[in-house]
């Protein structure tokens, strides 16, 4: 389903700030589309929350060469990608080593899909505390929902959840500063930044955002047998599931026509790795055909990991 972007957002090419993670050792339908912006900021001193990198020096953990190459190559991806005419913005978390790398601007955007991230997410807090159960049937929405990025699950699910105020709650559950409800009460406009949905995964995985490890591995589980299209038939493997081949994923993917009235949104974001060391969230907004815009998110992706691998 493509629903068209009503609110015009502009952004500049990302410009990459920061050093990261060690060199070792993943969907969500065209949510209907509107307003809003690009991302990137980072976070808070919260000790739950992610780590800020430092302005300089190289990691304590991996040789000085390895993080200024990573750095090199995130800076010629958004190059690459300008170049094309698209605005690619990020957040990537070593979650051993609390690093973080990222590039963008500072403004939310619609998330679209990714927005059912939140509404699984307080799902199943009501689940975990008894308030209610899920029949095989909701179950089977439920999964699809995550796996397959199924809209009218996530309807069905928003409505009994009461709409807006699921964003609310899981918003001071992990303390997502820069998310907020959608401005017409609709799902896939919720706003937020790759920084805080890195936040949100690396709080999931810690359990630091309330929802207990066992419910949290049924979200996470979904997202690592994410299907290759959603229920509309869109390519799901672009950005994170096809540029970190080498490396076992779990995604939410996101995307939206038209902005502007010929730009495509796309975002890839999970975690990444057997041990979930890694998070990563990258958006990008581009004038040309999805096709196209999905490649340039992918060979973003493989610029910054050339070997398939973080």
């Amino acid at each position: 389903m493509r629903r068209h972007l009503s609110m015009l957002v502009t952004g500049t090419a990302a410009a990459v700030i920061g050093v990261l993670v060690a060199a070792s050792s993943a969907q969500v339908n065209a949510g209907p589309s509107d307003p809003a912006a690009r991302p990137v900021n980072l976070l808070s001193a919260d000790p739950n929350a992610i780590a800020q990198a430092p302005a300089l020096g190289p990691l304590p953990d991996v040789p000085p060469d390895a993080s200024t190459s990573l750095d090199l190559r995130a800076k010629e991806a958004t190059s690459e990608a300008a170049q094309d005419g698209a605005d690619i913005s990020f957040t990537l978390l070593d979650r051993t080593t609390g690093r973080v790398l990222k590039g963008g601007d500072d403004a939310p955007f619609p998330v679209a899909s990714v927005s059912k991230l939140f509404i699984a997410d307080d799902l199943l807090l009501q689940v975990a505390k008894g308030q209610r159960q899920l029949t095989t049937d909701e179950q089977q929405s439920f999964d699809a929902m995550l796996r397959s990025s199924d809209d009218s699950a996530a309807e069905v699910f928003w409505g009994e959840g009461g709409g807006s105020a699921i964003i609310s709650r899981v918003t001071a559950r992990y303390g997502l500063t820069s998310t907020s409800v959608p401005y017409d009460g609709n799902w896939w406009n919720t706003m937020s930044t790759t920084a805080d949905l890195v936040r949100y995964y690396d709080m999931l995985l810690d359990g630091a955002g309330g929802l207990p490890a066992s419910q949290a591995s049924v979200i996470l589980g979904d997202l690592s047998a994410s299907t290759p299209t959603g229920v509309d038939g869109y390519p799901q493997r672009f950005g994170i599931p096809d540029g970190l081949f080498a490396e076992p994923v779990a995604v939410k993917q996101g995307w939206m026509c038209c902005w502007n009235g010929g730009n495509w949104l796309h975002m890839s974001t999970g975690v990444i790795g057997p041990d979930r060391r890694f998070v990563l969230a990258m958006a990008s907004l581009q004038p040309v055909d999805d096709a196209t815009a999905r490649n340039t998110m992918t060979q973003a992706v493989k610029t910054m990991f050339p070997s398939g691998r973080i």
